[in-house]
């Protein structure tokens, strides 16, 4: 299986296509200058503490203000807000954590009122992105991802991924880490670190405690709202959380952005740096990789599946519902049961597919077409619950019900991606209504007279559409010859296949178009 990254820039950023096996996977759009992203860390304004809700709302410079449940301050809270004192107070140099004497665990069945006051400055990072008209999401339990570690500080446990399951490995790691890992912070051993040197584990380490004493130095005198530590690019953190040995290749058309991906590959990776190649043929690159056609296809009301069948995907406020039809399939398979199989089968993968694309996140809710076999059913929730594997987002998903129906819960962390593969129609500019066809050939016919009699052009050029272009010079005596001989010059006469049916325009001889009033 190939893995591929395209990266196209465009005027205030670029767009990120990850694809497997030439189809589309992933979309992203990064612009310059966005702000919230999930990672980040900000020095956040207590603005209001609400008893009711045991969470307080906290002002990190969004229209609407964030909000911090007391079970997301994390049990290191307290040795948190006293290193921010001290460290704004000038008594603590640095982020360096190994004289710091750390505080008691705060009570998990506390009250926020406990912990927090209004006006209070603390360090808060960004756990879910602003979406519809609710602000950012919270969380006073700060970590630093890395490429093989996950840096928590605050906290002294080593803890290794469930994902690696060789007891020999995890011990090989958990020794390593201990050893290596700086006093009062606590370390998140990631899947990708199974079999890694101690070296590539120690650089990882180094770059993530330099990230955060750099943003404890900002500390000092950063302002209420301002951004402490920020995240990696998104070009990055998906090179850092998915570059592994099936990855094959990194495509870009933009000279810096080449260079910023290749030093960071080199610095996570160095033997495979080679795989980031520079884009330099004449076609736009998501043109060239097919990706621009599978964005439009892929992001519409209705997806078609390759067997026959379609998607309906309709989003609310609340959920977003998608419903399976069987379209012209149910003309092939033997049975209503084969086919309803069939089509689910290959609706389940696409779904999995199409929840990744657009980070559909919240409650889905499916409607496979009916089948009456309890074993075809349950093969549909495996088939589903194999291809939810590889997504990132944390996800459930529930059995068929009677009804036919599947409810997948899939974590939200940013604004849902939409993209419009709607265009407005040329001919009648979304008004629904285009000139009679009838008369055109009479409005033709008055703009060559002008143009020919009142304005004496010279060299006249009509551009037609095909139909349009048949109608004016086929025959033995045509009606451009007709014009020929009645004003006694000749009009060019040239099909333009890009224009609607009923759509004409005039050029001069120097091909600028003629303004008819």
């Amino acid at each position: 299986m190939s893995n591929e990254l395209i990266i196209s820039a465009t005027q205030d950023g670029c767009r990120i296509a990850l694809l497997k096996d030439k189809t589309l996977v992933e979309f992203h759009n990064e612009e310059e200058g966005s702000k919230f992203s999930v990672g980040d860390i900000y020095l956040g304004s207590v603005k209001k503490v609400v008893q009711g809700l045991n969470a307080a709302f906290i002002d990190v410079g969004y229209d609407k203000d964030a909000f911090l449940h007391y079970l997301d301050l994390g049990p290191q809270f307290s040795s948190l807000a006293k290193f921010t004192k001290q460290v704004r107070a000038k008594k603590i140099n640095g982020g360096k954590l190994d004289k710091f004497n750390t505080e008691p665990d705060i009570d998990k069945h506390g009250k926020i009122t406990q912990q927090l006051t209004k006006a209070q400055l603390i360090p808060v990072q960004i756990v879910k992105e602003p979406i519809s008209t609710k602000g950012p999401r919270l969380s006073c339990e700060l970590s630093l991802a890395g490429r093989y570690l996950v840096l928590v500080p605050f906290s002294n446990a080593v803890s290794v991924s469930k994902k690696i399951t060789s007891g020999e490995e995890r011990k090989r790691l958990l020794r390593l880490i201990q050893s290596i890992k700086p006093e009062n912070f606590g370390v998140i051993i990631r899947t990708v670190a199974e079999g890694r040197e101690v070296a590539e584990l120690d650089r990882d380490l180094r770059n993530m405690v330099s990230t955060w004493e750099e943003g404890m130095a900002r500390l000092v005198t950063a302002n209420p709202r301002d951004k402490v530590i920020g995240e990696i690019s998104k070009t990055s953190s998906l090179l850092r959380d998915m570059l592994n040995e099936s990855f094959d290749n990194v495509h870009v058309d933009d000279k810096k952005i080449y260079e910023d991906v290749k030093a960071y590959v080199h610095s996570i990776a160095p033997d495979k740096e080679k795989i980031v190649k520079l884009y330099t043929g004449k076609a736009k690159i998501f043109e060239h990789y097919g990706i621009e056609k599978q964005i439009k296809s892929a992001f519409g009301q209705t997806v078609s599946l390759k067997g026959g069948g379609y998607l309906i995907i309709e989003h609310t406020e609340a959920l977003h519902v998608i419903d399976v039809n069987s379209g012209n399939k149910s003309n092939r398979e033997e049975n209503q049961e084969t086919t309803a199989l069939s089509v689910n089968m290959e609706a389940a993968k696409e779904i999995a597919r199409q929840l990744r694309l657009r980070d559909m996140g919240g409650i889905i809710v499916i409607d496979f077409i009916d089948m009456r076999n309890l074993d075809n059913k349950k093969l549909i929730y495996k088939i589903m619950k194999d291809e939810m594997v590889e997504d990132k987002a944390k996800s459930t998903v529930l059995p068929l019900s009677k009804f036919g129906l599947m409810q997948i819960t899939r974590e939200r962390v940013r604004p849902q991606m939409n993209i419009a593969t709607k265009e407005v129609c040329p001919t009648c500019n979304g008004t629904g209504k285009i000139t009679a066809s009838i008369l055109v050939s009479d409005l033709i016919e008055k703009n060559v007279e002008h143009l020919l009699v009142k304005q004496n052009e010279k060299n006249l050029v009509l551009a037609l559409h095909p139909y349009l272009h048949a109608y004016f010079t086929k025959g033995i005596i045509s009606q451009r010859l007709r014009w020929y001989f009645k004003y006694k010059r000749w009009v060019s006469v040239v099909m333009d296949s890009s224009m609607a049916v009923t759509e004409f325009k005039f050029l001069n001889k120097e091909g600028e178009e003629i303004q008819l009033t």
